[in-house]
């Protein structure tokens, strides 16, 4: 079972900061084998969202940035290889969606740099394509939005 969990910045203990920094290494930067600056600024001002299993071992995770005009976007998105193919993902994504709601209930708009394989998965969510497909790190990424609906 993967509980989630948010942390912004401050909040983060370093044996969590490290989880997510090998995590997010292992999978960006080493198996898709993108060189880059994996570690950026947005890592200071996003809220973190991390699944952990009942061994407490990061499976999951994503950071929600918010910017200006009630966007917030998701980013980093990844599963853990060992946590693959048994719906984390979707788990993942849907538990962002929630945060998301609940830590910003003024957000219009959740924006995501999606790889473009994911771009059917993404949109089952009702995520929209708004931009063609470019290379991002030497992978093919497009630009989608979740326009969210006042309740």
């Amino acid at each position: 079972m993967i509980n989630y969990r948010t942390r912004t910045f401050d909040q983060l203990t370093t044996d969590e900061l490290w989880a997510i920094y090998q995590l997010r290494t292992a999978v960006f930067v080493v198996e898709q084998n993108c060189a880059y600056q994996e570690v950026d600024v947005n890592d200071r001002v996003a809220v973190h969202l991390m699944g952990v299993n009942d061994q407490n071992e990061l499976k999951a995770y994503a950071r929600l940035i918010p910017s200006a005009q009630e966007h917030v976007q998701i980013g980093r998105v990844v599963v853990a290889p060992s946590a693959r193919k048994a719906g984390v993902g979707r788990q993942l994504v849907t538990q962002a969606i929630q945060t998301i709601r609940h830590q910003w209930p003024d957000v219009q708009q959740i924006d995501i740099e999606a790889q473009a394989y994911l771009q059917d998965f993404y949109a089952s969510f009702g995520f929209q394509a708004t931009s063609e497909v470019y290379l991002d790190t030497g992978i093919p990424h497009l630009d989608m939005v979740l326009p969210m609906k006042k309740s």
